[in-house]
């Protein structure tokens, strides 16, 4: 009957004891995620940074195309313009290109860094409560 009677199958009071007493598996997690949480918060100020300039960039292409129509109208559509009005469209064209693609990072960005403090919170519970068990 010992046999019978050992079994491998643990309980799950057991299972998170060993979950919870894991120091090197915790202090492991906290340095990776100390670790990259200072790139993100600056690449996401970065980009925020690098949008708002995108922004500004837009507007004053937006004005510097106006005003060369408007030269181009005066002078009957000297075709040196008419090339430059282009290229500026070109410009502005990957410039808001960049932009999207930049808003698309930064919005990977900002759920990562929630991910992160997500886990962050959900570690600290489970060592509070194996803490508090353990002063039970």
């Amino acid at each position: 009957m010992d046999k019978d009677s050992d079994s491998t199958v643990t309980s799950l009071d057991e299972n998170t004891e060993n979950f919870c007493t894991n120091p090197t598996r915790d202090v492991l997690a906290e340095g990776i995620t100390n670790l990259f949480k200072p790139t993100i918060e600056k690449l996401d100020e970065r980009v925020a940074s690098t949008i708002q300039l995108q922004t500004e960039l837009r507007g004053q292409l937006d004005a510097l195309a106006a005003q060369l129509r408007d030269i181009e109208k005066a002078q009957h559509q000297i075709p040196e313009f008419a090339d430059k009005v282009k290229e500026l469209l070109n410009v502005k064209h990957k410039v808001t290109i960049i932009s999207n693609v930049l808003c698309t990072s930064q919005e990977r960005l900002t759920g990562l860094h929630k991910l992160i403090e997500k886990e962050q919170r959900r570690r600290q519970a489970l060592l509070d409560s194996a803490l508090s068990t353990n002063i039970s």
